[in-house]
């Protein structure tokens, strides 16, 4: 963790990035646009589905809110009146072989992402080879794809490509992995057809997306409560997410004395882990919790949250939809 926090440090402006870094930011810039080359060439070869594909994706590395977006987006096409089904990597999880999840699918196995947006009653294919788990989704009825994750997983064709952008770290010092926390180029934004800020403040051409909760839920039974309701209570907070601070400020900002607790995203949480000597609440992602429930006890509470987006976003969306229908026939239903 201490060489993640240097690195870290030296993204986002506290200090100079290591001498070592500029080397291999040269190196890994290289083979990124060599890569993205050999695509656009031909000589690589990306699998074109028969329905559309929407790729949800960000240029820089750490969580900032792909998976509430995804979530959004297909209840979206579903009041569109489509068949949506999400295709993800599956992070975290010891899967190899595609897999359409099933009715009770386990995080050790098809990663907490996945099982995240299972819970939210979209179908869900996970696999390494994506377009090859993209074809679960068509089995099973699905004509839309939305791909949770993939910005630069380019062997599955796309669309519409979505870019989230943290609004508050923005791009850091906008340098390429390991020297910056960019995964692709600045310019790479330029060949994106929409963009969503995640908190902050949304720069031109950007959708504000904003997290909202307000609700806290048992992990085990099924009791609720306002999260407010633990304004000025000390509690532990759990996260295992790409920016562990994000989760932090929110209960913050709710008026809670937060213990933090971050972990490394996509943690595999063992039940001593979250075993802290006293019984203060215990809140946690709701990422997390799809990992904890199985040893969760009565003091631990997960934080929903839902992507709240302007009009503006689902229309310009519905637009690419639209412009797709008529320039391939793909019919609506």
């Amino acid at each position: 963790m201490a060489l993640v926090d240097t690195l870290e440090s030296a993204w986002y402006g506290q200090r100079r990035p290591p001498w070592w870094t500029w080397p291999l930011a040269t190196l890994y810039g290289g083979v990124v646009g060599l890569r993205r080359w050999l695509y656009r060439a031909g000589w690589l070869r990306s699998v074109r589905l028969p329905v559309p594909v929407i790729v949800i994706g960000n240029l820089s590395v750490g969580g900032t809110g792909k998976t509430p977006l995804a979530i959004a987006v297909v209840a979206r096409l579903r009041e569109r009146g489509f068949r949506p089904g999400v295709v993800s990597r599956g992070y975290g999880g010891d899967r190899r072989e595609p897999l359409l999840l099933g009715d009770a699918p386990d995080p050790l196995q098809v990663g907490d992402e996945p099982c995240l947006i299972h819970a939210s009653g979209a179908p869900v294919a996970v696999g390494r080879d994506r377009p090859a788990a993209a074809r679960l989704l068509l089995d099973a009825g699905c004509n839309v794809v939305v791909a949770d994750d993939g910005l630069q997983h380019y062997a599955l064709a796309r669309d519409v490509e979505i870019c989230v952008i943290d609004g508050v770290r923005r791009f850091g010092n906008r340098r390429l992995l390991p020297r910056g926390p960019l995964r692709e180029p600045m310019a790479r934004l330029r060949s994106i057809d929409l963009r969503v800020c995640n908190g902050g403040v949304a720069a031109a051409g950007e959708h504000a997306m904003r997290l909202q909760g307000g609700e806290v839920v048992a992990l085990s039974g099924d009791g609720r409560r306002p999260l407010a309701s633990f304004a000025g209570q000390r509690v532990h907070a759990v996260a295992a997410i790409g920016n562990p601070a994000r989760f932090f400020d929110s209960l913050r900002a709710a008026g809670i004395d937060v213990i933090e607790h971050p972990f490394a995203d996509h943690h595999r949480f063992g039940r001593d882990e979250l075993e802290f000597g006293d019984r203060l609440p215990l809140l946690m992602t709701d990422k997390d919790a799809v990992k904890c429930r199985s040893f969760a006890q009565a003091h631990w509470w997960r934080v929903p949250v839902q992507a709240q987006l302007p009009a503006a976003f689902y229309a310009a969306l519905d637009e690419r939809l639209s412009g797709l229908r008529r320039d391939t026939g793909w019919p609506a239903t």
